[in-house]
This record gives structure tokens, sequence and C-alpha cells, in this order.
């Protein structure tokens, strides 16, 4: 691979990443028409590099591409979102249960560390922010498993369930008054492994019982605004 082609690739993951973030933390709602020439001018690259970005997010499902309507950050139908959950339901308490058997005290201290971080997140009034740090938690919990081609279903998911919680969510101070992740944390550090089970499953219970499945959210102002830094 030349040094051009390898700087061009290096750039399009920095892009994708970027979009992805502004994606998780909803400031680029589901819907919102990503057009190639303001993303580049944006963030200063050339239209090829905003493309390549766009379809490493479309092979994420963050993004969908279409001829003639361009690229649009995906916006998962009542049926998908029902899927997603599901799925994750089947997945992450069984995944929790292994955590707790394998957690050692650093795993704990980065656990801790991750929920002060979104804590503050959610006393700061960034929601986004905090939503993206609460998937990021679960994602985690899936790592300390150990079990990789779990966890990498589970990331995928997560990160599905952020444009479903962008278009479904109803009940946002919940954020605030949700403890389950202090919960979980507790089940882990003690190797409760039972425990860390049932409070998964009943925190991905909680989640989806917090959807309206009727509502949408509006799109950003702009795009420049979205993709501030």
């Amino acid at each position: 691979m030349s040094d051009a082609v390898s700087a061009m690739d290096g750039t399009s993951v920095t892009v994708a990443g970027r979009l992805a973030l502004a994606i998780h933390e909803h400031r680029l709602p589901p819907g919102t028409k990503l057009i190639e020439d303001e993303v580049g001018d944006i963030f200063g690259v050339s239209r090829t590099v905003v493309r390549s970005a766009l379809q490493q997010l479309a092979h994420d499902r963050l993004v969908t591409l279409q001829k003639n309507r361009g690229a649009h950050v995906a916006q998962p139908s009542i049926r998908e979102a029902r899927e997603v959950f599901e799925a994750r339901s089947l997945l992450e308490p069984r995944t929790a249960r292994s955590a707790a058997e394998r957690a050692t005290p650093t795993d704990i201290a980065r656990l801790q560390a991750h929920i002060d971080e979104e804590h503050h997140a959610i006393h700061a009034g960034d929601s986004g922010r905090a939503l993206r740090l609460s998937g990021l938690f679960h994602v985690e919990i899936a790592r300390i498993a150990d079990q990789d081609t779990i966890a990498a279903f589970i990331a995928q998911l997560v990160a599905r369930s952020s444009l479903i919680i962008a278009l479904y969510w109803r009940k946002r101070t919940a954020l605030c008054e949700s403890h389950a992740h202090d919960a979980l944390l507790r089940s882990l550090a003690d190797g409760k492994a039972g425990l860390a089970e049932d409070l998964m499953k009943g925190h991905l219970l909680d989640l989806v019982s917090s959807l309206d499945l009727r509502g949408a959210a509006a799109a950003p102002t702009s795009l420049k605004d979205a993709l501030r830094p």
C-alpha cells in the first residue's frame, strides 16, 4: 500500500470516528442527511475521503447509502428496535454472569472510573455523552467476560441501540434516576454471578420500557454545529 493510500485510509477512519461519535451522542439524529461536500468542508478533506468514511459507517449500519438519495444517518424501524433489544436480552445477561466470574480489581476500577465519567456527563446536562458512555459500559462488561465473538456482537448492538434511543426514547428523566450500572458494578465486584445476570436482565427490560415506538427526533440545526468538537 502506498503512503498516499495509507494516509487517505487513516483520514477516512478519523472522519468516520468523528461522525460516529456525533451519532452516538445524538448530535446527528437518525435521518440526518450527510452531504459529502459539506462534510468534506467541515473536516477539510476530499469527497473521496468522505465517501470512504460513509461506507465504513454504512458497514456498521450507522448510515444508509441510497442511490440518488445520498447518505443519511440510519433510522431503525420499530421491528429493528425490537430485534436489537431482544438480541441484547439474550446475550448480555449471560455475559454479565461471565464477567462477574472473571472480573479483577483492575477491571472493577476501570468500570468505576467509567461510571464516574458517565455521572459527570449527566450532572453537566450532557445527556448525549452520558448515553454514549452508558453504551460503552455494556461493551466493557463483555470485554471483561473474555468472550471476543460475543463482545463484537454486543458492540454492534449497542451502536444500533444509540440510534433506537435517539428515535424512540420517551423517559429522558430515567437517565438521572437510574442506578442500574452502580448495582451491576457491585455485583461484579462481589463476584455474584447470578445477581449480575438478573440485574442485567432487569436493566435491559427497563431500557425497553423507556422506548416509545411512535416518536422521532428532530434534526440538528446544521451539520457544522453537530460536528463541532
